[in-house]
């Protein structure tokens, strides 16, 4: 596994992930590599991750790194693009996108407030590729008073995501019609697009 050897031997920017996340990225990540794709992720930190982004998906990705910190312009190098801004300010998202294109994954590794995950994914998962990922990490932070989290506690994340397993299986709206599957784990959700049902 790639990404797990990676993360073991890396001697460069630090990472911080949870050492279970590393056999999901690869489940829904690996058909990726060595293609022309268009990354983000949501929440910077040290930029180690970006670096392992880079080194995993290969010559041809575009990794774009979001961030409220303007101090994470520091890690900006080839293929890797650091733009500040908060994830839950549409317009700062749509000029990303302007900039960049649609993404071909989303990894929300941001903020972990319950208001900005869903407003973040709200607005963001219509615009990811057909065939593309939207990855949610951290989920347990839905669990957390401080981050607007509780125990079957509405407006949190995980609520929405209850809906939208409803939304799914009922062939209900523009969701059912764009996903093909809903996956979660430990602290994590991922959903996989596919091209529209009934489209050419």
């Amino acid at each position: 596994m790639f990404l797990w050897r990676d993360f073991l031997i890396n001697n460069h920017r630090v990472i911080h992930k949870w050492t279970h996340y590393f056999p999901i990225y690869e489940k829904h990540f690996s058909r990726f590599v060595n293609q022309s794709v268009v990354f983000w992720e949501i929440g910077v930190f040290k930029g180690g991750s970006l670096q392992l982004w880079k080194r995993y998906f290969g010559p041809f990705v575009t990794i774009i790194g979001i961030d409220i910190d303007p101090r994470c312009k520091r890690i900006e190098e080839d293929q890797i693009h650091v733009r500040i801004g908060d994830q839950s300010d549409t317009m700062f998202l749509q000029s990303v996108l302007d900039e960049f294109g649609s993404p071909n994954i989303v990894l929300d590794d941001g903020s972990h407030m319950m208001m900005h995950v869903c407003k973040t994914w709200d607005y963001m998962y219509d615009k990811i590729n057909e065939n593309g990922v939207y990855f949610v990490e951290d989920l347990h932070t839905a669990y957390w008073d401080d981050f607007g989290g509780g125990l079957k506690r509405e407006g949190t994340f995980i609520e929405q995501c209850k809906g939208l397993v409803d939304n799914l299986h009922a062939r209900k709206g523009s969701f059912a019609k764009t996903t093909y599957s809903m996956s979660f784990y430990d602290s994590v959700a991922v959903f996989e697009k596919r091209r529209p049902i009934g489209a050419l």
